[in-house]
């Protein structure tokens, strides 16, 4: 039976939502990692206190300082990973940290695509440059055979909402720049996975399903049609997808991440690991 083992683990955007659950779930595992990466822009603050708490309790999970669209931040974030790992690779590393400003055709401004693709495009391949030399290094001292999570992994949470193919949801909310920057971040997905495919390292884009988090919510504030917010609200993504709480999204995605292999690398797939078209 598959399992999810890694022994570093690191995941950015961790001090609320999806990012803090995943930390969360790892360190509360029965054979927990070693080392988890726990980052944020600023993990003194109080919006981190719930991280802290949780870091204060599990003597595994670090804290770190990493802005995703400041390129010195993730260079020092890199270093003091190195320094902590003492020799050791990084065996899977989750691209969590992203942002959504809601917009229709009309309203969407240069500003905010700009800023929506530098935190949830360019953050995420300015962090894998910035880790490859540790991934790597856990790709090619591990014992392991293959591609999977527990010896080298990128993971880049994505979002139906970039599938070109099924528009997820347009009737519920636009999002202009968030809907580019998520099938943006799935193209950065397919080249890392084509680029790294000689290293033994795994890429994945990965929805994480409709889950209650205060993105989500924030969104339905803002949808335009109260029918289907209260629909959302009631019955999950209008599309026969069921509303998850984090508690559910994440049981099934770490199932899904201790499951995929080579054949999945390069591939858009949701929280139970069923293809998304693109």
């Amino acid at each position: 039976m598959e399992q999810l083992n890694p022994r570093s683990v690191l995941v950015t955007g961790s001090n609320r939502g999806l990012g803090l659950e995943l930390i969360q779930h790892l360190a509360r595992k029965n054979s927990p990692p070693k080392w988890i990466f726990a980052t944020c822009r600023d993990p003194a603050g109080s919006g981190a206190q719930d991280l802290k708490n949780l870091a204060a309790k599990n003597p595994q999970i670090v804290l770190i300082t990493l802005d995703t669209t400041d390129p010195s931040s993730i260079k020092a974030a890199a270093a003091k990973v190195t320094n902590c790992l003492k020799g050791a690779g990084l065996n899977l590393l989750i691209n969590n940290a992203g942002i959504i400003n809601i917009s229709n055709l009309e309203t969407e401004t240069p500003e905010s695509m700009a800023e929506i693709y530098r935190t949830n495009v360019i953050g995420p391949m300015m962090v894998v440059q910035a880790f490859l030399p540790l991934l790597r290094k856990a790709a090619h001292e591990s014992p392991l055979e293959g591609m999977n999570c527990s010896k080298a992994a990128i993971i880049n949470i994505s979002s139906q909402a970039g599938s070109i193919t099924s528009v997820f949801e347009w009737q519920w909310s636009h999002i202009i720049g968030y809907r580019c920057s998520k099938s943006a971040l799935n193209m950065l997905s397919k080249c890392q996975s084509l680029y790294l495919a000689k290293d033994e390292i795994l890429c994945v884009a990965l929805h994480p399903g409709w889950i209650q988090t205060d993105m989500a919510r924030s969104m339905l504030r803002t949808a335009p049609y109260s029918g289907v917010a209260s629909l959302m609200c009631s019955y999950g993504d209008g599309q026969g997808s069921p509303s998850l709480t984090t508690e559910q999204s994440l049981q099934a995605i770490l199932k899904t991440l201790g499951r995929l292999s080579e054949k999945n690398t390069g591939t858009f797939v949701n929280w139970e690991g069923i293809l998304i078209p693109w």
